[in-house]
């Protein structure tokens, strides 16, 4: 009987070394999001970073949105292939376009291009609900897979063209799309709530891409505004 409960204890404190090691390695990572963050403040106009966004990129395990040979570099600050020729983006970028959108707790939140569902799952911290579509089709049944793994019950998965976004489900109050455009969809527009917010990368694959902040004023108005320099993966569809 004591050696089952020996290798029990030992499994036990294997695990624990490997969370906490985990845990630093995030903790470290945002330590130096931060620091990236402040210096780019002069082109996004955040000096720092919102600490609710914060306090979700330091709970979400981004080891468990990557493959299993990527999960060593999961806590660098750099994008990671995810297969089909997909990425999971830098976690800098994920701190921004996140900011960016300025999520409250009761929103309804649309996001184009799941991947591996790392950024749905930060949001998925920040919002009421979480709509988010993936045209490579196995992609999004393992986001979708993983995220009720973790336990994000309010985070919703289709595979299908984001181009046109999720009418059933909107307007929104804000929308992420995190694959460049040659230019912003017109139906996410139409799907944006007044007084929304729409993050989105515009500009062709090998040229110059600009992640650029949209928003809709309460009279339905559009304004727009370049950030700064990005390089994304198209968006797939009719763009």
């Amino acid at each position: 009987m004591a050696r089952p409960l020996i290798m029990s204890c030992l499994l036990a404190c294997a695990l624990n070394a490997a969370a906490d090691e985990f845990t630093a390695r995030r903790e470290g990572l945002m330590r130096e999001v931060e620091s990236e963050i402040a210096l780019i403040a002069p082109e996004t106009g955040h000096a720092a970073l919102d600490p609710r966004v914060l306090a979700a990129m330091l709970k979400v395990p981004r080891h468990r949105f990557v493959p299993a040979d990527q999960v060593r570099n999961a806590y660098l600050n750099r994008p990671l292939p995810i297969g089909y020729g997909q990425t999971i983006s830098q976690p800098l970028i994920v701190a921004l376009m996140t900011g960016l959108m300025q999520i409250r707790r009761g929103d309804t939140v649309l996001e184009i291009g799941t991947g591996s569902g790392y950024q749905a799952a930060i949001m998925g911290e920040l919002a009421k609900a979480i709509y988010t579509i993936e045209i490579i089709e196995p992609l999004a049944h393992k986001a979708a897979v993983r995220l009720t793994e973790l336990g994000y019950a309010n985070v919703s998965v289709k595979s299908g063209d984001g181009y046109h976004g999720w009418p059933e489900y909107g307007p929104f109050d804000s929308i992420m799309v995190t694959a460049a455009a040659s230019h912003v969809p017109p139906p996410l527009i139409r799907q944006l709530k007044p007084g929304g917010r729409m993050v989105i990368p515009v500009g062709a694959q090998f040229m110059t891409q600009y992640l650029m902040l949209v928003e809709k004023r309460p009279d339905g108005t559009i304004t727009t505004r370049q950030i700064l320099p990005v390089r994304f993966v198209p968006l797939t569809g009719p763009n």
